[in-house]
């Protein structure tokens, strides 16, 4: 666990809990509290290294032999 949060850290990384704090603090300034979920959405990601970055997350899309 500990390796997970204190290595591997990238621009991406970096970004994601940037945004998550600017969430909270918007939640904070302007008493829209569902701001809260999205921050907590990014701060899971920044903090876990998880999501599609390098396009990890996308669709296989081999073609069957008998459908050229």
């Amino acid at each position: 666990m500990k390796t997970i949060l204190f290595s591997n850290w990238h621009i991406m990384r970096i970004i994601r809990l940037a945004f998550a704090i600017f969430l909270f603090f918007q939640a904070y300034t302007t008493h829209e509290w569902f701001f809260i979920v999205f921050g907590l959405f990014f701060l899971f990601q920044a903090l876990f290294n998880v999501g599609c970055s390098t396009n990890s997350c996308g669709v296989n899309y081999k073609q069957k032999e008998n459908e050229k």
